[in-house]
């Protein structure tokens, strides 16, 4: 599972065998966990909280959150890479 970057404990991540899935990254604590918190990334920039399966609190979400933002086009730019430029698809 290809590992994108960090911010203090978390980590951002494919989780690979997710085909037909639109683009989306996930989070964990330290290292990649397969029930880990999943982002949708949207069509115009954003992203939605799919699910916080790695029990992150509130306040560290939106920070996280803001950071898949700031970092969609270079998201976007790896999954095409990793999975295909077909694959590329959002949420919204």
């Amino acid at each position: 599972m290809p590992q994108l970057f960090s911010y203090g404990p978390y980590v951002f991540f494919f989780w690979m065998g997710e085909d037909g899935e639109p683009v989306h990254v996930h989070v964990a604590v330290r290292r990649p966990a397969e029930n880990a918190t999943k982002f949708w990334l949207t069509a115009d920039g954003g992203c939605v909280l799919a699910s916080n399966g790695s029990d992150i609190p509130r306040k560290d979400l939106r920070d996280l959150e803001k950071i898949v933002r700031f970092n969609h086009r270079r998201i976007c730019e790896r999954w095409a890479q990793v999975f295909g430029q077909d694959s590329v698809r959002f949420y919204l």
